[in-house]
């Protein structure tokens, strides 16, 4: 190739890359289009997070599936990320309860296959759209065990609530004994080292028993509305 071709070739690369560019924000805005219409009226809700490879007959997952339950008979919505384990547990529960189950979906290299409790189903490609939907909706956090994704989801919520771009909410990590190790790191470490305020700690809670899940967010609300005020709604435009 002639240095002139080459730099032609290269001064026509980018610009077709862009053009791709530009019309996929085309599609990340229909994304959240059917995410907002969809998600709007299920108030209150109930994120709940937590590993796609537990088992069904793991204790976590019958856990989970009784929390379900019992979130959705209780009036809340329960949202899950729409695949197996510990999110298939979150939904069959609220499948079998009084509100709706949702479920939202992430297209993956490795395929991942929704499960079939969700009375709600949305697919989405991009991560950061699925995780507005999880957090712009929702009234309570529950953060069962789980890996890499889970713990994302947690520190996106504490990020946001300790910044004060969303509402102070409820964000229940479920497993006393699962959770200790990365609590004690919190102290040992970060705040040790300065990096977060012992205070930041207090906006998690820790239970065992699907019931103290519920309590500990119906506690919460007690002295106020389930829905966001219209400061918070405000806050959450900018989310």
């Amino acid at each position: 190739m002639k240095i002139a071709d080459r730099r032609a070739h290269k001064r026509s690369g980018p610009s077709k890359q862009l053009t791709r560019e530009s019309w996929r924000v085309f599609k990340i805005m229909a994304e959240f289009v059917e995410g907002f219409e969809a998600l709007a009226q299920i108030r209150p809700s109930v994120s709940i997070f937590g590993s796609a490879r537990t088992d069904p007959e793991h204790p976590y997952y019958k856990l989970t599936e009784d929390i379900g339950r019992l979130l959705s008979d209780s009036g809340f919505s329960v949202v899950s990320g729409g695949g197996p384990g510990i999110m298939e547990a979150a939904n069959k529960g609220a499948f079998a309860g009084k509100s709706p189950s949702i479920g939202l979906n992430i297209t993956l290299p490795n395929e991942q296959s929704g499960n079939p409790y969700q009375d709600i189903s949305l697919d989405f490609k991009h991560f950061f759209s699925r995780k507005v939907m999880f957090v712009k909706y929702a009234t309570a956090y529950v953060v069962m065990p789980g890996g890499f994704g889970t713990l994302d989801e947690l520190a996106e919520i504490l990020t946001l609530v300790q910044t004060g771009k969303i509402q102070r909410i409820p964000i229940v990590l479920v497993g006393s004994e699962f959770w200790a190790g990365l609590l004690d790191w919190f102290t040992s470490a970060l705040i040790k080292e300065g990096t977060i305020s012992p205070e930041d700690l207090d906006l998690m809670m820790v239970c065992d028993e699907p019931q103290d899940v519920v309590d500990a967010i119906f506690d919460h609300y007690e002295h106020r509305s389930f829905e966001p005020s219209a400061a918070e709604q405000e806050i959450l435009l900018e989310l």
